[in-house]
């Protein structure tokens, strides 16, 4: 062949050469990509399971209970307990609630009026929740508490101290008896206080009780000489000294209540009141009767109103929470008229005779576990009048609900009986003390003052135990 023949087939060859090559070289990156996603799809549904998976995990996660006791909302809440350690200023002072366990209780008692709203409060600011048990040292939790000092109220604030904190006092109104108006009082005053001693909570209490004043020159002694100016080292009034250790230890009780023979019946962890705007005056007998309230339960959640009427005082009402719609209701149906009474109350004794005593009502506050029939039986009344005197059609109960029950004394089976003296026209009644009373609400079931009923029972001491024997008599 010629030389250019030569060269033709050569650059043939090497052309087809090339081709064949490159379809080589494709047909083998095809067949490496073909198998790639093989080798992933091998993996990929062990890694999407287990990403579902995750999610799924985390939402088993518990939720918090809300606790349904408002005792137990105040543990989760206490804020003072750190730190302490073995102190036998607070181990005298919890040996003292241990041995008279009646004291905390019957607090207890009162106190399940306002203690929700109390603790919410707190929570709202942030505070330490066992500030929620200063009134129990307070005044055991009794509105109407009345010192030496002339200290009033649930907070027990002086004339001068309440004046400062905006609680008016008249003639007719006294705001350091009104529950919601005095304990913003009292957060108040007691925030000031932990915000004027640098955030030490001890000191804080100290001066709630004694005056910042005191505690003030306490420390400013205590910064001459050298020595600790904590409150454990100040040297404060004997009152002072044992006021804090009473709050701590009182919490310890709270804490846990069993281990010191203590019986804290349970507290709904629901609002007790509801305020009910009013624009006009009205008897609080008046507005009981209208809402189907127990008088005396009205009067204790607005005990600033001195007259028991609504002169000089908040345009709103405190009233129980399952009663607001019912009275709201009322109030926008009645005339004015109606809603004054034409006549004081006439005490409980007025009218009667040898042979009948007028009804005296009493509360009972339903516990965990209680049903008409028990309720019933333990107080001595028919079911059907248990349920006529509190409108009940049904014979569900919730724990934390009033009932209201009527002691009469044609079937009072001993509990309430009238004796007149032959030569005098003066009247005794015994009466025999039920769970949760104390002598405050006892006089104010009888319509008497409470120094007179102490004068009466003079071996009586202020805890009252059930079963106990009360001699009432009428004063005039």
């Amino acid at each position: 062949m010629s030389s250019p023949i030569r060269k033709a087939i050569s650059s043939d060859a090497l052309t087809r050469l090339a081709q064949a090559i490159a379809v080589a070289v494709s047909a083998t990156l095809a067949g490496c990509s073909s198998h790639a996603p093989q080798t992933d799809a091998a993996h990929t549904p062990n890694v999407a399971a287990r990403a579902k998976q995750k999610p799924i995990w985390l939402s088993e996660k518990p939720s918090p209970q809300i606790p349904q006791d408002v005792w137990e909302r105040m543990r989760q809440g206490f804020q003072l307990q750190d730190g302490l350690g073995v102190n036998p200023r607070i181990e005298q002072q919890r040996l003292w609630f241990a041995s008279n366990p009646s004291f905390l209780e019957n607090a207890g008692e009162r106190g399940s009026l306002y203690i929700h709203y109390i603790v919410e409060r707190l929570e709202e600011r942030n505070m330490p929740l066992e500030l929620a048990l200063l009134p129990v040292i307070e005044s055991a939790y009794n509105p109407m508490a009345y010192s030496r000092a002339d200290a009033v109220g649930l907070w027990q604030f002086i004339p001068s101290t309440g004046r400062y904190f905006n609680l008016r006092q008249t003639r007719f109104y006294d705001g350091r008896r009104d529950i919601t108006a005095s304990t913003t009082a009292a957060l108040d005053y007691l925030t000031r206080l932990h915000d004027m001693f640098n955030g030490d909570w001890m000191l804080a209490l100290a001066a709630y009780n004694a005056g910042e004043g005191t505690v003030s020159r306490a420390i400013e002694r205590n910064e001459r000489l050298g020595l600790p100016t904590d409150y454990w080292n100040l040297p404060l009034p004997s009152e002072t000294q044992a006021y804090v250790p009473k709050l701590l230890a009182l919490s310890q009780v709270v804490m846990a209540p069993e281990a010191y023979g203590v019986n804290l019946n349970p507290i709904a962890n629901e609002p007790y009141f509801q305020v009910v705007e009013i624009n006009q005056r009205m008897d609080l007998s008046k507005v009981a009767e209208v809402a189907n309230i127990d008088e005396d339960e009205l009067f204790q959640l607005n005990p600033a109103f001195k007259q028991r009427t609504t002169i000089d005082g908040p345009q709103h009402l405190l009233v129980p929470t399952s009663k607001a719609q019912l009275l709201t209701s009322s109030l926008q149906t009645m005339r004015p008229e109606e809603l004054i009474s034409k006549k004081s109350l006439k005490p409980v004794f007025e009218g009667a005779s040898d042979t009948q005593v007028a009804s005296v009502k009493r509360a009972y506050r339903v516990k965990r576990g209680d049903n008409l029939g028990s309720i019933a039986k333990a107080n001595n009344v028919d079911v059907k009048d248990l349920q006529r005197w509190n409108k009940l059609s049904g014979k569900n109960l919730k724990p934390g609900q009033t009932l209201v029950m009527q002691d009469n004394s044609k079937r009072s089976s001993g509990r309430v009986n009238t004796v007149i003296a032959a030569n005098t026209k003066k009247q005794q009644t015994t009466y025999k003390v039920q769970q949760g009373d104390s002598l405050y609400i006892v006089a104010k079931r009888f319509n008497v003052e409470m120094q007179h009923l102490k004068r009466w029972n003079p071996r009586v001491g202020q805890a009252l135990k059930p079963g106990q024997m009360l001699t009432v008599a009428n004063p005039h």
